[in-house]
């Protein structure tokens, strides 16, 4: 599904991802785990489009992406998550969740006087579909209220739940498991290993090895902008290189 070669990307005389090569197989969970520094965020911004490789490819399902605008890459089905939610904090649950379609005509000024049918059909069928994946993200009871007063990790879940609106092929996640009390952070992993059911693609990154570990099946491993591992859970435990760059001894 996402296939990232020789990817490499300095700012000044630091290689923040120095050749980073690996490939997130369509239908898996991915785990991409290393160090803090380990250039783990702003490979996800390659990806994403927030960052231009200055060499190297990244390809989304056949076609390359490297080099596209962070919309441009969003409407190819790839979208992402970020470790600290941003939703609009003065906005509802439900608004936050209606506002995240693209291409609504409402967007478009004069179709409210021109083709207010249109307008309405499309605001009712978003407000259809966003309570029906509030509902499913555990947010059904919360959708009158403001995302501000949300705690950190239902604000992951309304995060979750905007980028679901769009109907994504793959996800990437950036630690979804950070400042989450264990019983969302529950709920958050049975969301993801549920929507992995149904097809969608998850690269995530994050620190706490037990969910890692879990789900996560191939984990890649970057240390100091290279990746040093590619492969199974089991196998990552047992790896020289990736014991002393992060994980130490790990539970068997």
């Amino acid at each position: 599904m996402l296939q990232v070669r020789q990817v490499v990307k300095s700012f000044g005389r630091m290689n923040a991802v120095d050749g980073a090569d690996f490939a997130v197989p369509q239908g898996s969970i991915t785990g991409l785990i290393g160090p803090n520094g380990a250039g783990k965020t702003t490979l996800f911004n390659l990806i994403a489009g927030s960052l231009i490789p200055d060499s190297g490819t990244i390809v989304f399902d056949g076609q390359r992406i490297d080099g596209l605008t962070p919309d441009r890459v969003f409407h190819r089905g790839l979208a992402r998550t970020f470790q600290i939610p941003r939703p609009f904090p003065k906005m509802t649950v439900l608004e936050n969740a209606m506002l995240a379609p693209t291409r609504q005509a409402g967007e478009v000024f004069w179709s409210n006087w021109l083709r207010p049918g249109l307008v309405a059909a499309q605001e009712k069928a978003n407000r259809d579909r966003a309570v029906e994946v509030l509902g499913f993200c555990g947010l059904g009871s919360k959708l009158s209220e403001l995302a501000g007063n949300l705690s950190g990790g239902q604000q992951k879940l309304l995060e979750l739940a905007r980028v679901l609106m769009n109907e994504p092929r793959m996800i990437l996640l950036d630690e979804p498991a950070a400042g989450v009390n264990p019983t969302l952070m529950e709920t958050l992993v049975d969301k993801i290993v549920a929507l992995n059911r149904r097809g969608i693609t998850f690269l995530l990154i994050e620190h706490n090895m037990d969910l890692v570990m879990r789900i996560c099946r191939p984990i890649v491993v970057m240390a100091q902008g290279k990746v040093i591992f590619e492969g199974e859970a089991e196998a990552v435990q047992r790896d020289a290189r990736v014991l002393d760059a992060y994980l130490g001894d790990l539970p068997a």
